[in-house]
């Protein structure tokens, strides 16, 4: 009788092991969907082992013009938290997601003073980041100060690196890096507008031309996950380089092997525009 009661002794104690840890740990995780890389990252960074974060943007693929499928609504339907940018930024995201309590649209924050013409790319600036990694932070009830440190370390190196430069123009593909622009004292001159799969007029094309001559420009900057042709016609026809200037949209398969992350692909496009402007 007393080992029977041993037995039974011992199985109890351990189902509630199994109920306070272990299995149950992962159960209780929040499942957090974001619609594209830097709002994935921000909830990985913050949130670590307790969310599991679903990023809706395949590697590689262009996040404007992203399509989603019916598991990507169960996804979204069946999610703690839903990531979005926002204000048009993936319009078949945004209407699959509603705007139900545990939907966060990141560029209504008023505190990100988001420009006129509607550039969604706030996170190439790394102070308006900040603004982002903290409202995520807020919702997932993680402390985010540790980020937000680093991407002030961030800025202070864009701030020294890009203080001394021969140029100041940046002549991009299209028009993503006016955030970026703004904070460290640059120009863009972009080729196309915000739509990185519009095609440029001969008049834009040619009134680009004379912009990049007047400029005295070097390198014309083209994104990965778009064509280059526009920006290779642009750097024929006025004796220039191109370079690849990243809007972080998202990491392909090979980056995301070799471990590039935000941080890695910020400094990478820092050390790019140091180079194309003569900065010392």
């Amino acid at each position: 009788m007393k080992l029977i009661l041993i037995f039974v002794s011992a199985v109890a104690l351990s189902g509630l092991a199994v109920a306070c840890g272990g299995d149950g740990g992962s159960e209780s995780r929040k499942t957090v969907v974001a619609s594209f890389y830097p709002l994935a990252f921000a909830a990985e960074q913050l949130g670590g082992t307790t969310v599991s974060v679903q990023n809706l943007t395949p590697p590689g693929a262009e996040p404007h013009d992203l399509e989603i499928s019916p598991s990507d609504v169960s996804e979204i339907k069946s999610a703690d938290l839903v990531l979005l940018l926002g204000h048009g930024f993936q319009p078949q995201l945004e209407d699959a997601a509603g705007s139900g309590p545990n939907v966060v649209a990141l560029l209504d924050l008023p505190s990100l003073d988001l420009h006129p013409d509607g550039d969604p790319h706030v996170w190439l600036d790394p102070i308006r980041y900040t603004k982002i990694i903290e409202r995520v932070g807020a919702v997932l009830r993680r402390p985010a100060a540790t980020f937000v440190g680093r991407l002030k370390q961030l800025d202070k190196e864009y701030r020294r690196g890009l203080a001394d430069c021969a140029r100041r123009e940046i002549v991009t593909s299209h028009e993503a890096f006016a955030y970026l622009a703004e904070r460290y004292g640059l120009r863009q001159i972009a080729i196309t507008g915000l739509n990185p799969e519009a095609e440029a007029t001969p008049k834009a094309l040619q009134e680009t031309v004379e912009a990049v001559r007047a400029s005295h420009a070097t390198t014309v900057y083209f994104e990965r996950l778009v064509s280059p042709r526009l920006a290779e016609t642009v750097a024929r026809e006025t004796g220039t380089k191109t370079a690849v200037l990243d809007p972080i949209e998202g990491l392909t398969d090979t980056e995301r092997t070799r471990g590039a992350d935000y941080f890695t692909l910020m400094r990478t496009n820092l050390r790019t525009l140091q180079t194309g402007l003569g900065c010392r």
